[in-house]
């Protein structure tokens, strides 16, 4: 079997990619967290024409939690949170969430070191929430079973927007591929439980919130091989 030539050509071939981004949240998502990070793969499909279309996913995480007071009607006049044993319970709050979203866009190709690299423009469509994860040690508060954490999570969801620009490099050798560059999302949210137990009132604000990051990542390329040509005499 022969294989396909990257280093001459501009090859149709899958793209399967893993990456890492470190994002700094601003508008109204500033307003509850700090930066996060965000662990994404994709599904990119490139043309010979340099286009690329497909999907991704991405998880992200944070341990800075803007809103303290979230809690504080549940306190007592020393100014804890009681568990079922009588003690001060442990609680720890952090951001999580993810992202889904279909892109698109097209690679700039100069031919070196290949017609295969160059610089990348991506656009996204697709869907993002976060809310608060709210961590007990021991799972002992009554008033935060799993159940009750649910009026107090703030968990938010809408409709996303992203773009990407970037460099993309896969080598004329196939052993080292990667990608990396600047990220911004825009996610157009609104919180999605009927009832915030500490405000006690329903929250039904539409929110804008923004997420700019640099992201880099590893390219598995997905090569299809050609058969190899035998002559008969």
């Amino acid at each position: 079997m022969g294989q396909i030539n990257v280093k001459d050509s501009s090859i149709f071939t899958p793209l399967l990619g893993f990456s890492y981004a470190y994002q700094i949240p601003g508008f109204d998502l500033k307003k509850s967290f700090g930066p996060n990070s965000n662990l994404g793969g994709n599904f990119l499909v490139k043309t010979k024409n340099n286009w690329l279309v497909g999907v991704d996913g991405t998880f992200l995480f944070g341990s800075e939690v803007k809103d303290t007071t979230i809690l504080d009607n549940l306190k007592n006049s020393q100014g804890w949170i009681i568990d079922q044993n009588g003690e001060e319970a442990e609680i720890l709050l952090y951001e999580r969430g993810y992202t889904l979203a279909a892109r698109g866009g097209k690679l700039f190709s100069f031919n070196k070191p290949n017609p295969n690299s160059g610089i990348v423009f991506l656009s996204g469509l697709g869907f993002l929430q976060h809310k608060l994860r709210i961590e007990i040690t021991g799972n002992n508060v009554p008033e935060l079973t799993r159940d009750y954490r649910k009026g107090y999570d703030r968990l938010s969801n809408g409709f996303a927007l992203s773009q990407f620009l970037g460099y993309q490099y896969l080598g004329n050798w196939r052993l080292i591929n990667f990608f990396g560059g600047v990220e911004v999302t825009a996610a157009f949210t609104k919180n999605r439980r009927g009832y915030n137990y500490d405000t006690m009132k329903a929250d039904n604000q539409s929110r804008t919130g923004i997420l700019y990051g640099i992201r880099c990542g590893w390219i598995l390329p997905l090569y299809k091989k050609i058969p190899q040509a035998f002559y008969f005499y």
